[in-house]
């Protein structure tokens, strides 16, 4: 039974992962390990009913075994914010832009 657990989150996984693919090509970006991880991150802690900044970001990310430097978490968080797939918010956390959520939601 764990082992199915586990494929049926992988394919849970694929399946989010495609939707994000879907989202960076509407802003005309390519998908990459880390845009993917970053909004991943983003949407789970919005599920949450939580906030991250660049340092909860990049925390989250070291928690699932992705070694990404600091500097890369920030600057992929900038270049999305740049893009209007995500929003810098007052308290210095990060969202994901309104149209981007609509996208996401599209199916």
């Amino acid at each position: 039974m764990g082992s199915h657990a586990s494929v049926f989150g992988q394919r849970a996984e694929r399946h989010g992962n495609e939707r994000i693919r879907l989202l960076l090509k509407s802003f005309g970006l390519r998908t990459s390990l880390i845009r993917l991880k970053v909004i991943d991150a983003l949407l789970v802690a919005a599920q949450s009913e939580r906030s991250l900044g660049v340092r909860g970001v990049h925390s989250q990310l070291l928690e699932l075994g992705i070694p990404l430097s600091f500097l890369s978490v920030r600057e992929v968080l900038k270049r999305l914010c740049a893009e209007g797939v995500i929003t810098f918010n007052a308290d210095k956390s990060y969202s994901l832009h309104p149209q981007a959520a609509a996208v996401l939601n599209s199916d």
